[in-house]
């Protein structure tokens, strides 16, 4: 015998509504009934494995750039010795390190550089230590311009949206990596004579503004896009009904909505400006010795790989393991917000 419901929903041809937690086992279903999506996301991430480990590996790195000088300490040394002077028994005639694989010791870890005679182990901490700072600013400006932008050329619309447009635009025409090597010497010079020796800070702040200038147009656009579809919906009506002022639709409905978006691409968006600040320190326009920096790391190695080999491969493993793990980690954090997004 039917059911009247049973009788309605046959005579329909509609079958009735399903339980979103049908298939669900009763006891997960209990367990994720009543948690915020925060908590969700952060339950898929927790297990997801690589994600797990890629979170630790990111971690370690922004440990050991952040203490590096304790590090230091505790191992005796700094990178800025010259070791080549206060200990000459270390080294050959022309500079090179006497013991095996590039001086390598229980004194000296990693090895001694060629030429100067710089401690490797610490001179890769500290070049950690700079690149991930610098990379890290750089994301955040980017961050914060891309957000700014973005959501109010998509909520304001009309000649903001259309000038804010044009001028992603123009600027995604600039070819990216010609511009920053072409503006670094153009930007250093603002600020000293080029007969003068450039500070450290000067080099600093130029590469974070000339990889800034170029770096916020594809998240801006992304942001776009999203508060556009935004503003269409129902809830954002009702709070504009309501007399909510524009700012108060803006923090209060449309950036919690976009923190998935933003967290995502400024995962993959960091590793993005550490080789692209390495890049330019490897090609003389970033960070110069004796400053330790990854990419000048990479320069001197260039140079000295015919007599010490060794001395590539600490920079060059840390940030093969460092970009990799960090774009698992992007990978991760998108699953755990989306998981029906395919990899």
């Amino acid at each position: 015998m039917t059911s009247p419901s049973q009788a309605e929903a046959g005579s329909s041809g509609t079958p009735p509504p399903l339980d979103p937690l049908a298939k669900i086992d009763p006891a997960e279903a209990r367990e994720l009934t009543g948690r915020s999506p925060g908590q969700l996301m952060w339950r898929r991430f927790r297990r997801d494995r690589a994600g797990m480990v890629s979170a630790y590996v990111v971690l370690f790195f922004f440990a050991v750039g952040l203490l590096a000088p304790v590090i230091s300490k505790l191992y005796g040394k700094d990178p800025y010795t010259v070791w080549a002077d206060e200990r000459m028994e270390l080294f050959d005639s022309a500079g090179t390190p006497l013991g095996p694989n590039g001086g390598m010791s229980s004194e000296f870890w990693f090895g001694l550089e060629p030429g100067n005679g710089y401690d490797v182990f610490t001179k890769l901490l500290y070049g950690i230590r700079t690149s991930l700072m610098i990379s890290l600013a750089v994301t955040v400006a980017t961050v914060l311009t891309g957000i700014l932008l973005g959501v109010a050329a998509g909520y304001l619309g009309g000649r903001t949206d259309y000038w804010i447009g044009r001028l992603i635009d123009l600027l995604l025409a600039f070819p990216a990596q010609l511009f920053f090597i072409a503006s670094m010497p153009v930007v250093v010079s603002l600020f000293v004579d080029p007969q003068d020796e450039t500070p450290t800070y000067v080099r600093v702040v130029a590469l974070i503004a000339v990889q800034w200038f170029l770096g916020w147009m594809g998240l801006a656009r992304l942001l776009r896009g999203t508060t556009l579809t935004l503003r269409e919906r129902e809830f954002i009506e009702a709070a504009k009904v309501s007399g909510a002022s524009p700012w108060r639709i803006i923090r209060k409905e449309i950036l919690p909505n976009l923190v998935t978006p933003i967290l995502v691409q400024g995962t993959f968006m960091l590793p993005n400006f550490v080789t692209a600040e390495a890049g330019l320190s490897f090609l003389g326009v970033g960070v110069v010795e004796p400053t330790p920096d990854w990419g000048a790391m990479f320069a001197k190695a260039a140079s000295v790989y015919e007599v010490d080999l060794t001395y590539m491969f600490f920079p060059g493993i840390a940030m093969i393991v460092f970009i990799v793990a960090f774009n698992l980690l992007g990978d991760s954090v998108r699953d755990a917000f989306d998981p029906k997004a395919a990899r």
